[in-house]
């Protein structure tokens, strides 16, 4: 029964884009001075051209091999001056061409350098999708960060978005010096999103809820108050569960696949990434980390000045060492199917949810990012596709 359950959850989890929506080239011959060093070794490989999307001179793709034998494709957006790095884990139903722009954009907006990547079987890179291959992809591309790109762990920000939050949270538990993460619509477990279990099984994927605790630097969670794929209440539980708790942004009406289109999203951001770039870098009295660690050290990493929630009718948690248990509210609903029931927003249950085709909602953000959304279509981006046709 375990084993069919696990089956079932994986098949929820993946469903890379068919065909993709890009492809990879060999590139000129100037550009790919130096390709071949590293090749051939974890986190290691060669310069490659990203075709069907725009070319850019600060933009550079790689094929990176995995401890599992896969070859994923990256990509490295660099900002001049840029202190920070991001590291983009996207969600299910999406790859680089389909996120390209956001990358570009988040990149300029945040100032900061981004690495994103497809995951095995997603994309043009290798091999077929699965927890512990995602697991390893990340820890490729955070060593290729390392290697290559010359970061440093205690400047690097993990960002996972929805099922991206299980290979982000899974990699930040073993990284002591971690400057932060965000999680964006991000899955308490895998089987929980599907089912209202309370307890964590053998078979269940991505047990978020058992490894954000582990994370020593400051969590910032975004989730749409009107998602009808990942409740709200997976983004509240991990957030209360957080050790060091970043004051989180509760989008109003934003549903699973359109929380870059509001305004107050790219605001947030660059508030976050503004305080994270004021924080000393954590301070560790072990040897600098220069790869994962199997680390079960948990001591809390400084704290951010505003702990209180963007949603005005949550209470302020000024405390990061005082956690209310996550069982009183805001419970993991049921299944998604029970959209009856359990899809209502959090916090206005009456009223009516924002959609991405709603023309009267306003979309208009700082330096016109909302529209710059819409342009590149990311409508369908990491939406769950429950489907009957087993793909």
């Amino acid at each position: 029964m375990g084993a069919v359950t696990s089956t079932v959850a994986a098949r929820f989890a993946f469903f890379p884009p068919s065909p993709p929506s890009y492809g990879v080239a060999q590139p000129l011959p100037a550009a790919d001075a130096g390709a071949e060093v590293g090749k051939g070794k974890e986190g290691g490989g060669g310069v490659v051209e990203l075709t069907g999307v725009p070319r850019r001179g600060n933009v550079e793709a790689r094929r990176l091999r995995t401890k599992r034998g896969t070859e994923v494709v990256a990509m490295h957006v660099r900002q001049t001056g840029a202190k920070l790095t991001l590291l983009y884990s996207h969600g299910n139903a999406a790859d680089l061409g389909q996120m390209y722009e956001l990358f570009v954009e988040l990149s300029a907006h945040l100032n900061i350098n981004l690495m994103g990547y497809d995951y095995s079987g997603y994309g043009q890179s290798s091999g077929k999708p699965s927890e512990q291959n995602t697991y390893a992809d990340v820890e490729a591309v955070y060593r290729c960060l390392i290697e290559t790109y010359a970061a440093s762990e205690e400047n690097i920000i993990l960002y996972g978005q929805s099922v991206g939050s299980g290979p982000t949270l899974d990699l930040a538990s073993r990284l002591p010096r971690l400057r932060a993460v965000v999680l964006h619509s991000p899955i308490l477990s895998g089987l929980r999103v599907m089912y209202p279990v309370k307890n964590t099984y053998w078979f269940d994927i991505y047990k978020n809820i058992d490894k954000v605790p582990l994370v020593r630097c400051p969590v910032l969670v975004i989730h749409g108050t009107a998602d009808e794929v990942v409740d709200c209440s997976h983004g509240r539980a991990l957030w209360e569960l957080s050790k060091v708790k970043y004051e989180p942004l509760w989008v109003k009406g934003g549903n699973h696949c359109n929380l870059e289109l509001y305004p107050e999203y790219i605001k947030h951001l660059k508030k976050f990434v503004g305080a994270i770039e004021k924080l000393p870098p954590p301070n560790d009295e072990s040897p600098e980390s220069s790869g994962p660690s199997n680390s079960s050290q948990t001591e809390p990493v400084g704290a951010e000045d505003s702990r209180k929630s963007t949603d005005h009718r949550e209470k302020p948690r000024p405390s990061i060492d005082h956690r209310k248990s996550t069982d009183r509210r805001d419970k993991p609903r049921g299944s998604t199917d029970r959209r009856d029931k359990s899809r209502k927003s959090v916090d206005h249950p009456d009223k009516p949810r924002a959609s991405v085709d709603q023309s009267d909602r306003p979309r208009k953000s700082i330096d016109r990012f909302g529209g710059m959304m819409k342009a590149v279509r990311l409508r369908n981006i990491d939406c769950f596709k429950v489907t009957t046709s087993g793909s």
